[in-house]
C-alpha cells in the first residue's frame, strides 16, 4: 500500500458532513447488535460488499476528518517511510527531520544513502513529543498561577 496524503475539497468536505451523521447512527446500531461483519450495499452497483465492523468503524473516522475539512493519510502501522514522508506526518522540515533522525532523537536505517524510518517509531515519538510539551505547558501555566500574571 503507497502513502496517500491528499487535500480535502470543500466538495468533499460538505458530502463527509452530509454522510456523517447516517454513518454515525449505524455504528451505534451495530455495536448494539454486537455484529462482527457488516454488508454495505454499493448503490450504483447494486454490490454487496462484506467488511469487518473495524473497518466501518475506520471509515466514519475518515469521512469525521473529511467533514472538519482535515486530510487524510492512511500508512499501515508497518511502512517504511521517507525522511519527506516523515516531515510531512510531524509537520515539520525535512532538515529538521533528517537532525532528529542524526542525532539518535528517532532511529533509522539507511538504505544506500537514503534515511527509512519505521512508522511505528516516528508516531512513538510523536507521541512522547507532545507529552513533552503538553507537561511543559501545564507548568509554564501553573508558574503563571503562581506569579499571578494574570493568565
Amino acid at each position: 500500500m503507497s502513502i496517500s496524503i491528499q487535500k480535502i475539497t470543500k466538495s468533499d468536505q460538505k458530502i463527509a458532513l452530509s454522510s456523517l451523521g447516517k454513518l454515525i447512527e449505524t455504528e451505534a446500531e451495530i455495536k448494539r447488535k454486537k455484529v462482527k461483519v457488516v454488508n454495505l450495499k454499493i448503490q450504483e452497483s447494486d454490490e454487496i460488499v462484506s467488511i469487518p465492523f473495524n473497518a466501518l468503524k475506520l471509515l466514519k473516522s475518515i469521512i469525521g476528518n473529511m467533514a472538519e475539512g482535515k486530510s487524510i493519510a492512511l500508512i499501515p502501522t508497518d511502512a517504511v517511510i521517507s525522511t519527506q514522508q516523515g516531515a510531512e506526518i510531524l509537520n515539520v522540515s525535512r532538515p529538521h527531520l533528517v537532525k532528529l533522525l542524526e542525532i539518535g532523537k528517532i532511529p533509522f536505517k539507511k538504505v544506500g544513502s537514503h534515511r527509512r524510518i519505521l512508522l511505528t517509531d516516528l508516531l512513538d515519538y510523536k507521541s512522547k513529543s507532545k507529552a513533552k510539551r503538553r507537561k511543559n505547558l501545564d507548568l509554564l501555566a501553573e508558574e503563571a498561577q503562581k506569579l499571578n500574571l494574570g493568565y
